[in-house]
Formats: structure tokens, C-alpha cells, sequence
């Protein structure tokens, strides 16, 4: 499943920190793949990726694609934003219980008359900026 990339004509205020580790993820991004890693050993996905299962402590992690669907479990809207997102405020953030058993936190992007109530069906986006993806999600 490709995620779909929403065009957004402005650099990220607050661009991610990448790392030789976290490249594949920033890369599959921005061409619309979500993954992260899991653990060879008990089968677990993480999020963010991770060099080491935080559930067995194994090392033996593999770059696997994730579902991009889940639940809606709270948003806010943010008014009073930080300095760095202040031209962007009024915006949604919210948490997403991802279908295979993650639970992120993400920007979320809105949809002209859905109510925003937790356990709507939500999907994952992303979000194309100038410089770089970053990835969201909004109502399925």
C-alpha cells in the first residue's frame, strides 16, 4: 500500500533529524511507504525505528512495511502553537491506534464534515513539504 502525498508549498518548520539508522524511513516516505523496523526474535513492530526490540532486547530488527490504518483515539487543536509552528496555528495533532498494534502521535489532517470523535477509521499521509515528507493522517 503506497501512501497518499499531499503537496505542501513551504519547507518543515521543524524538520526531522535523520540518521545513517532512520534514511531508509525518511527515504520510503517521501515515495509513500510506511515502515519501520521489527523484531526478528518476538515478532513486534516499534515506532519510531529502533536498532534494539524494547520488548526482548533483541538485536535482530528488520525493515518491514506497516499497515497505514487504525482508529482515531483523541485529537486537540492546537491555537497557542510554539514559536516555530505559530504561522501554522490553528492545526489538529492527534493519536492513531495503528491496526497492527502501534499507537502514534501525528499531525492530522482534516476532512470538510467528519466529525472527529474517538474510534473513526483513520489513515496515515503523507505530507510532501519542499524539503522532506513527514507523515500524517486523516480520516479513512
Amino acid at each position: 500500500m503506497t501512501l497518499d502525498l499531499i503537496p505542501v508549498a513551504r519547507k518543515r518548520a521543524y524538520p526531522p533529524r535523520v540518521s545513517a539508522f532512520t534514511q531508509p524511513f525518511w527515504e520510503g516516505l517521501s515515495q509513500g511507504k510506511w515502515q519501520s523496523t521489527c523484531c526478528q526474535a518476538c515478532g513486534k513492530f516499534t515506532f519510531p525505528p529502533k536498532k534494539i526490540c524494547p520488548h526482548c532486547w533483541s538485536e535482530d530488527m528488520v525493515w518491514k512495511d506497516l499497515s497505514a490504518r487504525g482508529t482515531l483515539y483523541s485529537w486537540t487543536r492546537i491555537h497557542a502553537a510554539p514559536k516555530v509552528f505559530a504561522d501554522e496555528s490553528p492545526y489538529a495533532v492527534c493519536v492513531v491506534d495503528l491496526d497492527i498494534g502501534l499507537r502514534i502521535a501525528t499531525r492530522m489532517v482534516e476532512r470538510e464534515g467528519v466529525e472527529f470523535q474517538p474510534g473513526i477509521p483513520m489513515e496515515l499521509v503523507v505530507l510532501q513539504y519542499e524539503d522532506g515528507p513527514l507523515f500524517a493522517s486523516r480520516p479513512a
